[in-house]
C-alpha cells in the first residue's frame, strides 16, 4: 500500500485532479485521461487519480481496464473517500446497486458529510427499496442543509414511502415553520409540496382536514386543473354535491372533451356513471 504522503499530490498536480472531475462530469473523457495521465507519470501509485481514470475508462466501454484501475487506486489508498465513491459509482453504472451501496456506506465512514456521496446513496437505497435506510439518509442530508426546501420534500418523501405518516406530515408542517411570517409567492416546487402534504392528510382520514388546506393552499398551487379535480374528488367523498357540481362545470368549461369531468358531473346531480 502506498504511503500516506505518496497520497498528498503537490499544488500543481492537485489543481489538474480537479480538472480530471471536471472532464469527466462534462464528458470530455479523452482530456480527463490525458490529465490523469500527466499526474500518474509522476505518481504512478496515487489512488484517487487512478480510480478517476478508472472512471473515465469505463464511460469508454473499456471496463475490465476500468476496474482493473479503480481496485488499484482503492488498494493505494484505503481511507480515501473519493477511491471508495469511485468503485460505487463504477458498480452503479454495471446496475450492481448492492454493492454501489456498500462502497457509498464505506466512502461516508471517511466522509460522513458529504451531501453528494449521500444524495447517491439515497438514489440507491430507494431504487432497492430499502425505505428505513432511504429516511435516514434524507434525515442527515436535512440536518447538513436545512435551508435546502428539497432536502424537506426528501424526507417527507422517505418517511411516507416508509410508511410513516405521521412523521411525514410532521416534516411538512417543520418546514412550514421555518417558513412562517414570509410572505409565499407562488412556484411550482411549493404547490407540489403542499399537494403532496394534501396527500398524506386524506390518507391519515380527516377527509374536512384534507378540504379545509386545500382550500388554505389554493392561492399558492400553480396546478390549478389538479387542485380542482383533488377538490372534486373531496367533496364528492363528503357528499357536498352542490359544491363539486360547481367546480365541475369550471373544468368542464375549461376541456369539455375529458370524459372524467363529465362522469363527476353526473354524480354531483345524484346520477351514476355510464357503464363502458
Amino acid at each position: 500500500m502506498a504511503t500516506k504522503e505518496s497520497q498528498t499530490l503537490p499544488q500543481k498536480e492537485a489543481a489538474v485532479f480537479k480538472t480530471i472531475v471536471k472532464f469527466y462530469e462534462t464528458k470530455q473523457y479523452k482530456k480527463g485521461l490525458k490529465a490523469a495521465d500527466s499526474i500518474i507519470k509522476k505518481f504512478p501509485n496515487h489512488g484517487e487519480t487512478l480510480a478517476m481514470k478508472g472512471l473515465t475508462l469505463n464511460c469508454l466501454e473499456k471496463k475490465k481496464e476500468a476496474y482493473e484501475l479503480v481496485r488499484l487506486g482503492l488498494k493505494n489508498c484505503m481511507t480515501s473517500h473519493v477511491c471508495w465513491h469511485v468503485y460505487g459509482l463504477l458498480y452503479r453504472s454495471d446496475r450492481d446497486y448492492k454493492e454501489a451501496i456498500k462502497c457509498y456506506k464505506q466512502a461516508l465512514k471517511r466522509d460522513t458529510d458529504n451531501s453528494q456521496i449521500l444524495r447517491d446513496l439515497s438514489l440507491l437505497q430507494i431504487q432497492m427499496r430499502e425505505t428505513s435506510g432511504f429516511a435516514e439518509t434524507r434525515r442527515r442530508l436535512l440536518t447538513l442543509n436545512p435551508k435546502n426546501r428539497n432536502n424537506w420534500i426528501g424526507l417527507a418523501i422517505a418517511a411516507y414511502t416508509a410508511g410513516d405518516l405521521a412523521m411525514a406530515l410532521q416534516v411538512f408542517q417543520s418546514y412550514e415553520g421555518t417558513v412562517e411570517g414570509e410572505v409565499l409567492k407562488p412556484d411550482y416546487e411549493h404547490g407540489e409540496m403542499l399537494m403532496c402534504k394534501n396527500r398524506i392528510l386524506e390518507e391519515l382520514g380527516d377527509l374536512e382536514a384534507t378540504l379545509a388546506h386545500l382550500v388554505q393552499s389554493e392561492p399558492l398551487v400553480l396546478d390549478k386543473i389538479a387542485l380542482r379535480e383533488k377538490k372534486i374528488y373531496l367533496l364528492l367523498k363528503l357528499e357536498r354535491l352542490g359544491e363539486a357540481e360547481a367546480v365541475c362545470r369550471e373544468l368542464i368549461a375549461i376541456n369539455s372533451e375529458n370524459h372524467r369531468y363529465h362522469d363527476s358531473f353526473l354524480l354531483t346531480l345524484g346520477c351514476s356513471k355510464p357503464s363502458a
